[in-house]
């Protein structure tokens, strides 16, 4: 069997770079014998989470456009030009089968010049707004993996395939069970568990609401697993308490998840593909400060389907006691929540994108 040349570009933001991370260790997985190179961009996160997940990386000075007219933007096409002809020769030395994208500002040079060189392409798009990347690339590349129905406003109907987004393996079999996650927590198993999720970095509102629902919540005699972020860490770790675990993150997702009766979470596509598996009633509090606020818009198509709850950031003091409270009394909607967003998983988009990378391969 040849071995196969694959390489993967996509960056900025966790959201990007563990999806292009699952669908490598995926394709490796079938083709031991592969070879694969990351493109990001410098100074990213992904120059360092890249090669601690074992695969090589590359840089382009690329950055994305600012919303303000800044110094920043003035360099713009310059970095454009310059990532251009670095992806360029990378490509041309690398001699790819196929090249991935999913998302961020580096994933775009390197698609356009792979493309341009006939080499077949696929995006995948984690979001129900698509990124300006991939927008920019619908007319480029071959396949377009999504997660979301209706994605056909934003790319060619014949290309899109709709897979999901990757998740964590462990996530996919969800065997671990609820009295053995809550003694990891070192919990009380009487008590009804709310599980908070700010995101690796942490969600600076999500805990302002937090901080100050303290008393409310052990009013209503529950326990909580809140994970701040590192950004928060110092400051909110003086509530930790005997019913309150605070962490700046959580390397046993598994068992969070199974601790967890009711969940808080942003809407990033990595989390609400996670929680949709997962199966528990969601509230999510989208962040305002995503491009084309694609939070919001996550967390809408779980919320038109009956399958989460929502509150942005503007409405949690008026709101936000009176909602959490009627989802905690209403046991019904409670199962209603977590049926209806089950429904809507794709535990397999890992296996079915990379299927879909593989028919490309063979049709050269």
């Amino acid at each position: 069997m040849a071995s196969y040349r694959f390489i993967l570009s996509g960056g900025g933001t966790g959201g990007h770079i563990y999806p292009a991370i699952a669908i490598a260790d995926e394709l490796k997985r079938r083709h031991p014998d592969a070879e694969f190179l990351f493109v990001g961009a410098k100074d990213r996160m992904e120059m360092e989470k890249v090669p601690h997940a074992g695969y090589k990386i590359e840089g382009l000075w690329i950055t994305g456009l600012q919303r303000k007219l800044t110094l920043k933007n003035l360099m713009f096409p310059l970095k454009v030009l310059s990532s251009l002809m670095r992806a360029s020769k990378i490509v041309r030395n690398f001699k790819p089968d196929v090249v991935i994208g999913t998302g961020g500002f580096a994933s775009g040079p390197v698609l356009y010049t792979a493309a341009s060189k006939g080499i077949p392409c696929v995006v995948q798009e984690q979001n129900s707004f698509a990124g300006i990347t991939n927008k920019l690339l619908r007319n480029k590349v071959r396949k377009i993996c999504v997660a979301y129905e209706g994605m056909d406003k934003f790319f060619p109907t014949h290309k899109i395939v709709k897979t999901g987004n990757p998740v964590r393996g462990d996530l996919v079999v969800m065997n671990t069970d609820k009295e053995t996650a809550l003694k990891f927590f070192d919990l009380d198993a009487n008590r009804p568990t709310l599980l908070v999720l700010g995101g690796s970095l942490g969600a600076r509102r999500i805990n302002q609401l937090i901080a100050q629902e303290l008393d409310y919540f052990e009013k209503l005699g529950m326990q909580l697993i809140w994970q701040c972020g590192k950004l928060y860490i110092e400051e909110y770790r003086k509530f930790e308490s005997e019913h309150v675990k605070v962490f700046d993150f959580l390397n046993r997702m598994d068992y969070a998840y199974a601790a967890g009766d009711i969940i808080i979470s942003r809407a990033g596509a990595g989390s609400v593909s996670e929680l949709c598996i997962v199966g528990k009633p969601v509230i999510f509090i989208p962040s305002p400060n995503v491009a084309e606020d694609h939070q919001t818009k996550n967390a809408e198509a779980l919320v038109a389907e009956n399958a989460a709850l929502m509150l942005k950031e503007t409405v949690l003091e008026e709101q936000f006691e009176e909602v959490f409270s009627n989802l905690f009394e209403n046991k019904g909607q409670q199962k209603e929540l977590a049926t209806h967003i089950k429904r809507m998983a794709l535990p397999n988009a890992t296996g079915d994108i990379v299927d879909e990378i593989e028919t490309l391969i063979r049709k050269g």
